[in-house]
């Protein structure tokens, strides 16, 4: 441990760090959410230096580990673009949409070669349930072969060959198909635009005939004004669900007389369903849940008595869990820290013992050089409050000079219905092992707060978000733990929308920097994909009516208001947020004279997967932020 007095004297922002750019790629991996078979345990991982190709890997009983897939496969799908939902396991065989053709493959347990189910063509698939009774699956199929926009279905087909059989089609958006225990019902969620499914979604159940095909259907959850995630049988063949009937998404089970709230909370069981497959609960029996919530942006385990609604929390030492599932006593989970990598955990349900099976890396930063997670509400200018966690500099080789306070990276969030986490995150620590301190922002509308918190931004989203990310750097500054004079803001996609906003209709932040930002919104409601086509219609106004709030919020239409340093970073097969929305912006600015530039990225979409593309885009983000704060 370096004392104070070995210390190197040096402002912040300029110090050296032990996480280097290729530190945050070398050998670390995104964990997908695992699935337990009695053939072992299975999960995905997304390897930047395998250039973002996602992996199967199996877990045998014995312990060994291995890939499933020879290397020219990748369990990738772009069904909404953001995909999930890409492969399912039983115990004798996966299936798996590979991301370079489009098509399902199957794969027998102990096999050397999948085989192709589906032929190849125009269309994606994604949300996989392997139907045992029919030897067939039900999964969302998203045809890109037809005039307009693709057409999403639930569609059934046969794993011994056959033709695809729609039985679903008269939605705009379907997801979750779940089959009974006994083979009998089919439910799903489905919705329309110009909703979103964390806006009004819905719960269908059918009767199932021995060909598959449905009968009967109808509404058993959610409608206008609810949200309903993650429909999921018992063992005793009781279908479960969370909704946010009651303000907050709750977990319910169906009865004779419709649902039933199993443990009514202030708190999220629940999750914006972003990509197919999204999990927060499983049944350890017909009699308990073992769950995980969010309250406050933190996230907890626990187990649901089913007979009484008791619920008792698991002690962990996890930040927040996702894709959690149960089997024979062994809960397992993709879990996140907020001092250390991410890893695959078994916990024994029985002891309570967690085990790591595999993490996302190796560590990198010792013990002393991570900040911790700050907890923040903050009033805004309007009277409410915002939320956010804050990250002070750390490095415990250097020392600021007396007096001198650490600039600033506001980070805000995509979505702009997510959330921030307080999970580690290396591309935090990068920052802040300099002396630049950080501040995630769960601006109004981010989830984990509740129905109220999250609809509290439609209407006014560029102007709340904006607002409380304002309201969070002031907050800081005034307090006395930042720089006032080196304010900076960055944030992808959305987040990249609320960085160009902040910029242009404030005078708050001396530079930013927009990851595959929005600057145009009327651009982004004529052009974007098919799931967002419509999210604007709540978020500004219905388009086209609202042409002139869009034009007003734009921050494209009013570059001229705009006046400190940009950088821009632009995936050129982006189909979320088109290249144009970040050119358009740059010429803008080129043209008024502002400094810019715009880092293109070849063979990435949205959001960056490669090693070489991440590389690339800490090392220049860093060396333009220092550049322009020195100045």
């Amino acid at each position: 441990m370096t004392t104070k007095s070995e210390r190197t004297i040096a402002s912040f922002g300029s110090w050296d760090s032990p996480l280097t750019p290729e530190a945050l790629v070398a050998g670390q991996v995104g964990l997908g959410a695992p699935r337990q078979t009695s053939a072992g345990l299975f999960w995905t991982e997304t390897r930047p230096d395998e250039g973002g190709r996602s992996v199967l890997v199996r877990r045998a009983p014995d312990g060994t580990t291995e890939d499933v897939l020879p290397s020219d496969f990748s369990v990738r799908t772009r069904v909404h673009e953001y995909g999930g939902g890409a492969w399912s396991a039983n115990d004798t065989r996966v299936v798996f949409s590979n991301d370079v053709d489009g098509r399902l493959y199957v794969l027998n347990h102990g096999e050397p070669k999948p085989c192709a189910l589906t032929e190849p063509g125009r269309t994606r698939f994604a949300d996989i349930c392997i139907d045992e009774t029919r030897d067939s699956i039900f999964c969302v199929r998203e045809d890109h072969g037809r005039e307009g926009e693709p057409a999403n279905e639930l569609v059934r087909i046969p794993l011994r060959g056959g033709v695809a059989q729609p039985v679903v089609t008269d939605r705009d958006f379907v997801s979750a198909p779940r089959v009974s225990p006994d083979g009998s019902q089919l439910a799903w969620v489905a919705w329309d635009h110009p909703n979103m499914p964390w806006d009004n979604s819905e719960i269908w159940l059918a009767d199932l005939d021995a060909e598959g095909a449905l009968h009967a259907p109808r509404r058993v959850a959610g409608g206008p004004g609810i949200s309903v995630f993650q429909p999921e049988w018992s063992p005793a063949g009781v279908l479960h669900f969370v909704t946010d009937a009651s303000g907050w998404w709750n977990l319910y089970c169906l009865e004779a007389t419709g649902p039933r709230a199993l443990h009514p909370a202030e708190a999220e069981f629940g999750l914006p369903q972003w990509a197919f497959g999204m999990r927060t609960y499983d049944f350890a029996s017909a009699e308990e849940i073992v769950c995980t919530w969010g309250r406050g942006g933190t996230w907890q385990l626990g187990r649901l008595d089913l007979r009484s609604g008791t619920l008792e929390e698991i002690p962990t030492a996890f930040a927040s869990l996702d894709g959690l599932r149960v089997r024979d006593g062994r809960a397992t989970f993709a879990a996140s820290r907020s001092d250390g990598p991410s890893a695959l955990v078994e916990l024994d349900l029985a002891r309570g013992d967690a085990t790591i099976l595999r993490e996302s890396g190796a560590a990198v930063l010792a013990p002393g050089h991570v900040s911790h997670p700050e907890p923040l509400a903050i009033p805004t200018p309007d009277g409410a409050t915002t939320h956010a966690f804050f990250y002070p500099p750390v490095n415990p080789d250097f020392e600021a000079p007396a007096g001198e306070l650490p600039p600033l990276r506001v980070k805000s969030h995509g979505g702009p219905t997510g959330s921030a986490r307080p999970d580690f995150d290396p591309r935090i620590q990068f920052w802040t092992t300099r002396g630049f301190a950080v501040v995630d922002v769960n601006y109004r509308g981010s989830t984990g707060y509740g129905r109220a918190y999250r609809d509290s931004l439609k209407g006014n989203w560029g102007l709340h978000d904006v607002t409380d990310c304002e309201a969070a750097a002031l907050h800081l500054a005034e307090t006395g733990r930042v720089d006032r004079a080196r304010l900076t803001i960055q944030g992808g996609s959305a987040g990249g929308y609320t960085t160009l906003a902040a910029l242009a209709f404030t005078d708050t932040f001396a530079c930013g920097a927009s990851h595959y930002g929005i600057g145009d919104l009327a651009a982004l409601a004529r052009d974007t994909h098919k799931f967002e086509s419509r999210y604007t219609d709540a978020l500004v106004a219905p388009w086209p009516e609202g042409e002139k709030v869009y034009a007003e919020r734009s921050p494209l239409l009013h570059a001229d208001r705009l006046s400190c340093p940009v950088i821009f970073f632009q995936g050129l097969e982006d189909k979320v947020v088109p290249p144009n929305q970040a050119e358009e912006m740059v010429a803008a600015l080129r043209s008024k004279g502002i400094r810019v530039e715009y880092v293109a990225l070849e063979g990435e979409g949205h959001g960056f997967r490669r090693a070489d593309s991440i590389i690339r885009v800490m090392e220049t983000e860093l060396a333009f932020f220092r550049d322009v704060l020195a100045r």
